[in-house]
């Protein structure tokens, strides 16, 4: 394959399944775009992911693999690996000569390996860049830094011989000014204009312990003079808490599309403790309660651990998350204006705003030296 000189570079970033990978990738190519509005990005995903979905929404052009998960141990899978494997790469390497890649960005996932290993064995090369969300790397990520021009990662301690740059977010949220929207976010969801506000937020299908916890102590927040912004999840909106009564508004939706008013809606947000999510309430400097999903290899504390240990959130394990530990630290919290001003400043201090302009920038240089 020869890549194309005519025009912009063609960037491919690469990430899917789920938001953790999807969501840095776009913020990338929104990146790429405003510094180079000549350039060509096309993401890259599978079938099976929430690419299909949130990338077309965003405007951006997506093609797909075939999804080759690394089996961890002996079976069945692993045998079937090597044909799966070799099917796969090939589609890559086609979706590399229809785009003319200049240089491909990949972000872990299932996605990545097929494309880093085409990218790889393509004549010539294409260069390969590689960022990990996550405080510890997955094995795709493992693989392409081995084949990487540049391994980047949003923190230490990843397991990759890495610069680290933070977490690349969407400009939306990298560019927020949380006081100067607040007014405009309040109306937006029905909130009270002046009460101290908790934004409470378990991911996009919600989270059932954050939901039981708040549940059992909604109507104290009201009665204490601080409003919520609940999102509870598509399935769970019956369940929903139901406040009414004297104080600021309890406000349950089932999901947020405009996290950035969210956001500004807020003083304090109670949250898992994801890679993006890190990310985006330190880029926003919004204090943070964060409870780790209890799940996986423990990943999502290690995410929280720099803002934990800076002053800019509160770490708590789902287990111990229950009504009395809402009413004794959760809820003094919120009314705390000097803690919060303080723990704002600390998340400023330990985030990234601009990790999608340097991760941008790193692609296009590779991508220039690639076509030169």
């Amino acid at each position: 394959m020869t890549p194309a000189h005519t025009g912009g570079p063609s960037v491919l970033v690469v990430g899917g399944g789920t938001a953790g990978h999807i969501e840095p990738a776009l913020a990338v190519a929104e990146a790429i775009t405003a510094i180079d509005p000549a350039a060509r990005v096309t993401a890259v995903g599978t079938p099976r992911g929430l690419e299909t979905d949130l990338v077309p929404r965003r405007g951006v052009p997506l093609e797909l693999v075939d999804p080759v998960p690394l089996p961890r141990k002996p079976g069945a899978d692993l045998l079937r690996l090597p044909v799966r494997l070799a099917r796969a790469v090939r589609g890559a390497r086609a979706v590399l000569r229809r785009t003319d890649a200049d240089v491909v960005v990949g972000f872990g996932g299932y996605a990545c390996v097929p494309v880093y290993l085409a990218a790889a064995t393509t004549r010539p090369r294409v260069p390969i860049v590689v960022h990990e969300a996550n405080a510890r790397a997955g094995l795709a990520n493992k693989l392409g830094a081995r084949l990487a021009v540049a391994t980047l990662a949003a923190v230490r301690g990843s397991g990759l011989d890495a610069r680290v740059v933070g977490n690349p977010v969407k400009r939306s949220v990298s560019g927020l000014d949380r006081t100067a929207l607040r007014a405009e976010a309040r109306r937006f969801f029905g909130l009270d204009p002046d009460a101290p506000t908790l934004l409470v937020v378990g991911g996009s299908q919600g989270a059932r312990s954050l939901n039981t916890a708040m549940a059992g102590v909604a109507e104290e927040f009201p009665r204490a003079g601080v409003g919520v912004l609940h999102a509870v999840g598509p399935k769970n909106v019956d369940s929903a808490p139901r406040v009414e009564g004297p104080g600021p508004a309890y406000v349950t939706v089932s999901y947020v599309d405009r996290m950035d008013l969210a956001y500004a809606a807020a003083d304090l947000i109670l949250c898992r403790s994801g890679a993006i999510t890190v990310a985006e309430v330190s880029a926003v400097g919004l204090p943070a309660v964060f409870v780790p999903l209890p799940h996986g290899n423990g990943e999502q504390a290690l995410n929280a651990g720099d803002l934990v240990a800076g002053g800019a959130a509160l770490l708590v394990d789902d287990a111990d998350l229950g009504p009395e530990f809402l009413r004794s630290t959760v809820l003094p919290l919120v009314l705390d204006r000097d803690r919060l001003d303080a723990m704002s400043a600390a998340a400023v201090r330990g985030g990234s705003r601009d990790a999608a302009e340097i991760v941008a920038r790193v692609a296009l240089d590779a991508a220039g030296k690639a076509r030169r």
